[in-house]
């Protein structure tokens, strides 16, 4: 069994949502097991698993529906995003290993190049070579600056050498289970929530396996720090909340609440970690293996 988390950038259009959670039902092999939307950062993030035929034709339907419906030009949200599907991980589960998901990692991508015209980088375990690992790095200037990035030679692994006029890029690869996880703070100060995030994530000195970033909730008024947590052993979801809520206490700001997007592992999340971090609403709906087909 092999987990698919893509990111969709759309999260303010209900019934498109709906009618793509409805196609990847609708493929044997694939069952959907979560999907969640954030209007301020209008985007999506859909998690399901099976095995490799399954979500690979999964991974075409969500595209069948995306592509033709999510226009990055008039698309406005405050996460980084390089494409109407910005990103499309495989996670080993059960009886699957990393080499299973690079492999199918480079099959959807070329398979979604042809089919979509659209350009596709591979990153993390199914990097081309090493300075495209990282997300964040492909990511650059988002979809705003790609068409300039790729005309300097910036070329993607699959499909046409400039970006769809709508659609953009796709960023597919292969990753260990990571924990996306969000902290919402009592403020609307964005240089409070940027000044957090560089002080606990792991490329300015901060704690190990954490990506984090600030950014504005706009439709409530506040600030949130957002963060991956890429190996919760090294640094739990407990340890990045309480690091936040130092650094926010040193400020003034006090923590309102956590989210937890998508679903994570039962080795990170107990009842007295979803207490402890504020985390609303029954925290075992949350729970990986909860949701995992029979």
């Amino acid at each position: 069994m092999i987990e698919c988390v893509p990111n969709v950038s759309e999260g303010q259009h209900h019934e498109l949502l709906a009618r793509v959670a409805r196609a990847v039902r609708s493929v044997p092999g694939a069952s959907l097991l979560d999907y969640s939307a954030d209007p301020a950062h209008n985007r999506s993030v859909f998690t399901f698993a099976g095995d490799a035929p399954g979500l690979e034709r999964a991974i075409v339907a969500l595209y069948d529906v995306v592509v033709p419906e999510v226009d990055l030009r008039t698309h406005r949200g405050v996460h980084p995003r390089l494409g109407a599907v910005d990103v499309v991980p495989f996670v080993p589960l059960d009886g699957s290993t990393m080499a299973d998901c690079v492999s199918l990692a480079r099959r959807v991508g070329q398979a979604v190049a042809e089919r979509f015209h659209l350009p596709v980088f591979l990153y993390e375990e199914a990097a081309s070579a090493p300075d495209r690992r990282s997300l964040s790095n492909l990511r650059r200037g988002g979809f705003e600056k790609l068409a300039a990035r790729m005309a300097s030679g910036f070329l993607a692994d699959f499909g046409p050498g400039q970006p769809h006029p709508s659609a953009g890029a796709s960023v597919i690869g292969a990753r260990r289970l990571l924990v996306a996880f969000n902290v919402n703070l009592s403020t609307r100060r964005l240089d409070v929530a940027d000044a957090i995030a560089r002080a606990i994530r792991f490329s300015s000195g901060g704690l190990p396996c954490v990506k984090a970033l600030g950014l504005p909730l706009d439709d409530r008024a506040i600030v949130q720090v957002s963060m991956n947590l890429t190996d919760y052993q090294r640094t739990s979801i407990r340890e990045a909340f309480e690091a936040v809520a130092r650094e926010a206490g040193a400020r003034g700001v006090e923590v309102l609440e956590s989210e937890i997007i998508g679903l994570a592992p039962a080795a990170a999340l107990d009842e007295e970690t979803a207490a402890a971090i504020r985390l609303p609403g029954d925290w075992r709906e949350k729970i990986l293996e909860r949701r995992l087909p029979g």
